[in-house]
């Protein structure tokens, strides 16, 4: 079953976070993910969500979603995330 990756992003150090605008994107076409939404703009239909930056990822499954997240090569894309931006990210099973 699909998976999807979903991340709210409140980018801190916009210079800083285009390194990982760089690294991120192979690591996520090795582990066979796609984006879907990448910080398209948004619109907010009910309730009080106002996310900066949204971030869709599809992966075959959950676990190859949980590989790449934890794998060697997204760490280092991984660490400079953890830099330049407040993230919040979630991996829910998809149709």
């Amino acid at each position: 079953m699909a998976a999807y990756v979903i991340t709210e992003i409140d980018v801190t150090d916009p210079v800083g976070y285009e390194e990982y605008r760089r690294l991120g994107p192979p690591t996520v076409a090795a582990y066979g993910g796609k984006f879907v939404v990448r910080g398209g703009k948004s619109e907010v239909l009910e309730g009080t969500w106002v996310p900066k930056r949204l971030v869709v990822l599809e992966f075959e499954s959950v676990e190859r979603a949980k590989q790449w997240w934890s794998s060697q090569e997204y760490s280092v894309a991984k660490r400079v995330r953890h830099k330049t931006a407040f993230t919040n990210m979630i991996v829910v099973e998809g149709a």
